[in-house]
């Protein structure tokens, strides 16, 4: 039975939800797989010095930056956390290759960046024949040491031409690196999904006729939410909103306590993306390689910003959103009202939708046929 490992950790959602997603799909198309999921940190926690200090893993230090929105001057943190994890390269090293003795996978497939040399050099001392295939879930990577290490004999799954190109000209060969369609996502958001959308708007407060456009930023919301509700109401724009706050409690309340006049929608967590997509013409967000890729899926626009605040190896996927045509990009969401009316301008939101549609992500089927092909 063959036996792969998919390693991941919870530093952002997208991490774990890739190597879930991966895991399903990989089930459905070979159910003889042997698929273990690895949580890198808790292998690592014993090299944890914020646990040890302060007892808070690294992983949630850097999720509460995020969703404090805590993210100026990230790039230096970036160089500044680098430095930590090569200090700390010959322990990590040694913690993988014990963990591996016990039981190394035919293949190991890495869903995260940063610790990519650690993983490729315990692999190659406790088990040579292990192939290691790192994929992207990002949309480039961000050099030095983020997605891609120079001199490893180990393969890429890039979604994008850039990270592909960025492969390549690290020295890695043609044969290793593998393109596919986009990013991961659920096989959920590949469903059928056949909905009235003029009674289902209707259920939920909201009007059949009125342009919809939905705010997401990530599994825990963010504060600017509340100012975006704040600033589109005052604007007197025709638009309706749903917002989805995932599990800030605090910003559901805040958002429901607004009052606010135009029609709207607020939700918490929820499985139900795709529902709440398929009733919507946009979306307003942060520029996750994740949220990007699930709302043109869907045939969505979206609006994100790149300035100051924006994470070092998010800023290219705002880039994306304006190269291919299939969003607005602002310099931050103090301009959300001139964005938005740019967007509705005649044709515009038409323009943008179509050029969605017409972006065929299949990776999350993609990649299990490349495993299988790297399988001895």
């Amino acid at each position: 039975m063959p036996k792969l490992d998919f390693i991941y950790f919870d530093a952002g959602g997208g991490h774990r939800a890739a190597a879930t997603a991966l895991e399903k799909a990989c089930e459905e198309r070979y159910p003889g797989w042997e698929i273990r999921l690895m949580h890198l940190q808790e292998e690592l926690s014993s090299l944890d010095i914020f646990r040890q200090l302060f007892g808070i893993k690294m992983e949630d230090v850097y999720n509460l930056v995020l969703r404090k929105g805590w993210t100026l001057g990230s790039p230096q943190l970036l160089v500044a956390m680098h430095a930590l994890i090569w200090m700390y390269h010959p322990l990590q090293v040694k913690v993988l290759k014990k963990f591996w003795a016990k039981g190394a996978p035919d293949v190991a497939v890495s869903l995260i960046p940063n610790f990519n040399r650690a993983i490729h050099e315990a692999l190659r001392a406790v088990s040579p024949r292990t192939k290691m295939v790192t994929v992207l879930t990002d949309l480039a990577d961000y050099p030095p040491h983020f997605w891609i290490e120079r001199g490893q004999d180990q393969y890429f799954v890039c979604g994008t031409e850039k990270a592909e190109g960025q492969a390549l000209e690290m020295g890695h060969a043609r044969e290793k690196v593998f393109r596919v369609s986009g990013m991961v996502l659920n096989p959920r958001f590949y469903e059928p999904l056949e909905v009235d959308v003029a009674a289902e708007r209707s259920k939920l407060g909201l009007r059949a006729d009125l342009p919809t456009a939905l705010v997401l930023f990530g599994g825990y919301g963010a504060p600017v939410m509340g100012r975006i509700a704040r600033w589109i109401e005052e604007s007197g724009e025709k638009l309706q909103m749903i917002f989805i706050c995932g599990k800030s409690e605090e910003l559901k309340r805040e958002i429901e306590g607004m009052r606010l006049k135009m029609p709207h929608f607020v939700e918490g967590f929820t499985k139900q993306v795709p529902y709440y997509m398929r009733l919507a013409d946009f979306l307003i967000g942060k520029p996750g390689p994740g949220s990007i890729s699930e709302a043109v899926h869907m045939g969505l626009p979206v609006i994100v910003t790149k300035n100051a605040l924006t994470l070092p190896q998010e800023r290219y996927n705002a880039d994306w959103v304006a190269e291919q045509k299939v969003g607005l990009v602002l310099p931050h969401f103090g301009q959300i009202v001139d964005g938005v009316r740019k967007l509705l301008e005649p044709g515009v939101l038409a323009r943008y939708q179509e050029n969605a549609r017409r972006m065929k992500n299949r990776a999350v089927y993609e990649i299990p046929e490349i495993l299988d092909k790297l399988l001895p």
